[in-house]
Order: C-alpha cells, then structure tokens, then sequence
C-alpha cells in the first residue's frame, strides 16, 4: 500500500503564555525571540523543510499579529526597496508565505490541547496530518525533526511521535511511552500515559511535541473525555490508537529546548547566538567575562 505523504500541519497557538506577563500582555508567546527570529518561524520552517504545505494555525482572541506576522508588510518592503537594503528584504522573504498556506481557525475556549487539535477538524478531513508545538524548539538543522519523522511515516504508516529519553524524576510532565520493540531510533508504543504520578512512569520517554496523526484521532477527540488538569487530552486520544493502528516513537537527535519556559527560552537564545557568526563572538566574550 502507498502512504500519501503529510500535507498539512496543525500549530496550537492560542495559549495566553502566562509564565512570560507581563511581555505577552501584548505580544503573543509564539512570536517572541530567539536571537531574531520568533518562536513560531523556527516550527514553521521546521514543517516547510519537511514538506508540509498547508499550516492550521489554531489561534485565539488577541492573536492576531501571528497571521500578520506572515503577510507581506507592503510599506516595509518599499521603505527597503528603496533605501537598497538587499539584505532586510531577504530576510523578510522566509516570513512572507504565498496566498493560501496559512489557515487560521479560533479555539474559543482553553480546553487542553486535544480541543485545540480537534478544532482543525475540518480542514485535516480525512487525512494524516502534522501537529507542531512551537513552545518545543528541536534545534538540528542537518535533521529537522518533522523531516526524519516523515522519513520514518513514509516506511511504517500510522502514527509517528517525536521522543526523548527525560530524567525519571521529571516524567510526571509529560506524556511518557510504554516501549514496545525497538529499532535504532524507531521504538514501537504499547501505551501512552499523560503526566503518570511520580515513580509510575512505564519509561523515560516523553514526547516532546511533534506529532504525525491518522485523522481518526479527530473522533475520538469529538466525545471531549477530559483528562490530566481536567482539559481534553491529545495523549489520551492518541492512546486510543494504539493496537488498532501501527503506532511508533522516533526519538530525537537534536537539542530540545522548552521554550514554554523562561530559563529554557534564555537558554535557547544563548545556544543559538552562540553559533552564530555575527552574534556569536561577542556573546561568547561576555559568557567568559561571567564566568571568570
């Protein structure tokens, strides 16, 4: 049987990004720095790289500037025009999608990120899909994560989920995998379980925001069971899945950066200053300055 390639790629946007006030007060989380580009660029060039076409950007009240963000900033674009200022105007070229990509839906209420997911219903249809987490910056740009995912999609079909091996003692935050059979970096999932309690995780591995989905999730989402903090959870109807679909972890090889977080956002702008030619020499001068 062939597997269609994934074409499309939900982004759940519209949290409030609380743990950043008052600085998300008036700009959203998703569109806050890393050296200088937003969060949110990082996870959309992530899935353009692995071929996505369509981005489902599931937004809320006050986000509008993430669908601004993406258009053509006409009298920027004259202003640099006409100054000749090349360079700006490339930049802005990787921000300036064509008519059509981007599709944006309102979730209307908070209730947990399987809600958001089940809010693109309509436009998933009756196909896999991507969903991205852009608080999660999985730095490898030989290997983006969504590109090796699709890799791994294309030979095993079903469902493909991005892992890392955490700590045992930080397992409670997040969806852990019960292994099955493992191959190089490919380990099949028996269970999922969302948050378990401390000392009752059935691994270390976690996923860490990158999903591929077969669009029956969508169903199993519509009957709305609330989970963990009582919201609607994607890893409860994911684990549905499981036995009744091939279902597969893909653990990254990259850098993980929780950029929901504030020293992991720092921390996420430091390391990428640092391997920049413009920027880096100089942080990495006053690093040692600190360090001495």
């Amino acid at each position: 049987m062939t597997i269609k390639p994934v074409t499309t790629a939900v982004f759940p946007v519209g949290g409030q990004g609380t743990r950043f006030l008052p600085a998300t007060k008036a700009v959203p989380k998703e569109l806050l720095p890393v050296v200088d580009r937003p969060l949110l660029q990082y996870a959309v060039d992530e899935a353009l790289a692995a071929g996505i076409e369509r981005l489902v950007f599931v937004t809320a009240r006050g986000k509008g500037a993430l669908d601004e963000y993406f258009d053509v900033a006409a009298e920027l674009v004259a202003s640099l025009k006409a100054k000749n200022k090349t360079a700006e105007l490339a930049l802005l070229e990787a921000t300036q999608l064509e008519p059509g990509r981007i599709v944006s839906i309102r979730q209307q209420e908070p209730a947990g990120l399987g809600h958001a997911v089940w809010c693109a219903r309509h436009v998933v249809q009756n196909e896999a899909f991507a969903v991205l987490l852009p608080d999660e910056l999985l730095w490898n740009p030989a290997a983006p994560a969504l590109a090796e995912m699709h890799d791994a999609y294309r030979r095993l079909g079903g469902n493909v989920i991005s892992v890392l091996e955490v700590p045992a003692e930080h397992t409670h935050r997040y969806g852990i995998v019960t292994p099955g059979a493992i191959d190089g970096l490919v380990t099949e999932v028996k269970g999922l379980v969302e948050k378990p309690k401390q000392g009752e995780a059935p691994s270390r591995l976690a996923a860490i925001g990158r999903y591929i989905l077969q669009p029956e999730v969508m169903g199993i989402l519509a009957a709305g069971k609330r989970g963990a903090g009582n919201e609607i959870q994607l890893t409860d109807a994911m684990a549905e899945l499981i036995g009744v679909q091939p279902f597969h972890a893909l653990t990254f090889t990259g850098t993980r950066f929780d950029c929901g977080d504030k020293a992991g956002h720092i921390t996420a702008n430091i390391a990428l200053a640092l391997e920049r030619e413009d920027v880096g020499p100089a942080v990495r001068e006053w690093l040692r300055g600190q360090l001495i």
